[in-house]
């Protein structure tokens, strides 16, 4: 098939916008809020807060619900330009704007409910052991991401998307097979319909434990041959092998731990100069999140180098897996053109923005298979 020009002059087009959507995101973020804090603004909320309520957990939330929608309705239009207008742009999107709505709001309403159970939280922790929350907050984090991960394919993802059993026997007796001969366990193969949102094509093993299982996108399961959707599966399936999941977990827990201790040091710095009562005060809310979001940001390239790294290996047991470079090719090629992906992104942007290697290296990879493996 090999990639499509044209579709590439798109994709760096559509890159180069996101790029500079994600820098106005971060700078509108950051400036938001250093003038919440810096204006009084965070202390007056926190005031009128606890004049309606005295009780720790209600005021938390009050506080909490009221920065989320302030937040939501200032990020507003780059929402709807960034979540709705560009992705129709490019022909990625088929959702109505109702749809996107919708969805928008089930989103919204997930977040608030997953953010206030971590929120309170940390808010009863800072209150209750002021010296040692940011270490207990990240052991709770690591226990809530393994539950939300055992439950995301049957209680998150059904909220977004239909999933129904794949009804092909050949292919889903076919990936099976190369489950067992992994020793990997998975509860079946389903397809995710991904169609009604986008035309961009995925594949994933969702869920851990007795939820595992193998989803295929019908946008993949559709335009993919079954070879192409073994290798893409392959992949996906090497991860599991090499505990990539468990890694990944483990990895994240340190970098938390990281971040929440190095948000407590900031927070003991700040209040005092921001005249709070305590690292517990609702008014340092915000100075909170701007320790946790300069933090991420700065070790986002190391997060991501390691997960290229992971990607790597991944790629390279498909490759000895399947042994069919010529699909690995193939169904690479494919995603960068229907999925509208930059098959070789800048340099720094794929160090600071990039989990994935980029498909031209991909592509790359399975080209050096394929001498490797070819009769000299």
């Amino acid at each position: 098939m090999g990639i499509d020009i044209e579709r590439q002059e798109k994709a760096k087009e559509y890159a180069r916008i996101r790029h500079r959507l994600l820098a106005a995101d971060l700078v509108i973020s950051a400036l938001a809020f250093v003038l919440v804090l810096a204006t009084g603004l965070s202390a007056w909320l926190r005031d009128a807060v606890l004049s309606l309520s005295t009780n720790p957990f209600l005021a938390t939330e009050i506080y909490f619900v009221i920065g989320i929608a302030v937040y939501a309705l200032l990020f507003a239009p780059l929402t709807y330009y960034s979540g709705f207008v560009l992705p129709h742009r490019y022909g990625l999107s088929t959702q109505s704007f109702r749809a996107w709505v919708l969805d928008l709001v089930k989103g919204g309403a997930l977040s608030l409910l997953l953010g206030s159970v971590v929120i309170q939280v940390i808010y009863l922790l800072l209150r209750q052991v002021p010296d040692w929350w940011w270490l207990i907050t990240a052991a709770f984090l690591l226990l809530f991401s393994v539950v939300l991960a055992n439950l995301a394919p049957v209680l998150i993802f059904p909220i977004f998307f239909k999933f129904k059993p794949l009804d092909d026997a050949d292919l889903v007796n076919r990936l099976m097979r190369l489950a067992a001969n992994a020793k990997t366990r998975v509860n079946g193969v389903y397809t995710m319909v991904l169609s009604d949102k986008t035309t961009a094509a995925n594949a994933a093993f969702m869920g851990l434990g007795n939820t595992k299982r193998i989803v295929l996108g019908d946008t993949l399961y559709k335009n993919f041959t079954p070879d192409e959707i073994e290798t893409i599966l392959a992949h996906e399936l090497g991860h599991q092998v090499h505990n990539d999941i468990v890694r990944g977990i483990a990895v994240q827990t340190v970098l938390t731990l990281m971040g929440f201790f190095i948000a407590d040091i900031v927070m003991r710095a700040g209040i005092a100069w921001l005249g709070f009562n305590g690292i517990a005060d609702l008014a340092a809310m915000p100075l909170l999140g701007l320790a946790l979001g300069a933090f991420g940001l700065i070790t986002m390239p190391l997060g991501n180098w390691y997960s290229r790294v992971r990607e790597v290996a991944a790629d390279r047991y498909a490759l000895e897996t399947t042994r069919n470079p010529q699909a690995f090719i193939r169904a690479f090629e494919k995603l960068a053109n229907q999925n509208l992906a930059e098959i070789e992104p800048e340099a720094w942007v794929e160090w600071l923005l990039h989990d994935h290697p980029s498909i031209g290296k991909r592509v790359a990879m399975g080209k050096a298979y394929m001498k490797t493996e070819s009769p000299a």
